[in-house]
């Protein structure tokens, strides 16, 4: 790799988060969905949060900073990835991997709960299904996808969509930026 290619890497993913900021109602989404999530946990409800790969990754890092603290000290918030590994493997052993987030779903999720459902495409099956398992629940759904939305796009109450990317790193950028985006805006707003 060359330092221009280097040099371009950065450059793309500026390029990228560019397009994002400016379309305004990306921004006006961010808020909305942190009132969501900070009227569900003063309401003594939770976030629940999925992914596959580097998705889960960013799932339990939107936990573990709501459990935790991002910026300030303040009060343990409740947030919690799905990523058990022994859930996951019994789940995916008894009832196939398609299951591993809707069981989980449908045994704690409670009506006034949020999921914050994360597929760089769209179309993860597992994501969708826990997505299905929470709308039979009357659990808000909010989306961080990529590409067209895929079919998570029309499932859920607020999707919200990195910029068009041949690549899933820059999908996972942008949502990272939005996952520490809500934080802040909720430790802001508790």
């Amino acid at each position: 790799m060359s330092l221009k290619q280097i040099s371009n890497h950065f450059l793309e993913a500026q390029k990228v988060l560019a397009e994002f900021i400016d379309n305004e109602s990306n921004i006006e989404k961010i808020k909305t969905i942190g009132d969501a999530m900070v009227s569900a946990i003063n309401n003594g409800q939770k976030i629940i949060s999925c992914g596959n790969g580097g998705s889960m990754s960013d799932a339990m890092h939107f936990a573990e900073e709501m459990t935790g603290r991002f910026r300030e000290n303040r009060k343990a918030l409740p947030a919690i990835a799905i990523s058990d590994p022994s859930h996951l493997s019994c789940i995916s052993n008894d009832y196939g991997y398609d299951f591993v987030f809707s069981r989980f779903v449908e045994s704690l999720g409670q009506k006034g709960d949020v999921l914050l459902a994360i597929s760089t495409s769209g179309n993860s099956k597992n994501v969708i299904e826990a997505i299905k398992a929470a709308k039979a629940k009357g659990i808000f759904v909010v989306a961080l996808t990529g590409k067209d939305g895929g079919k998570m796009a029309d499932m859920v109450d607020i999707e919200l969509r990195a910029p068009q990317s041949e690549w899933a790193d820059r999908v996972q950028e942008i949502h990272i930026k939005i996952i520490h985006s809500l934080i802040h805006y909720i430790e802001s707003n508790i």
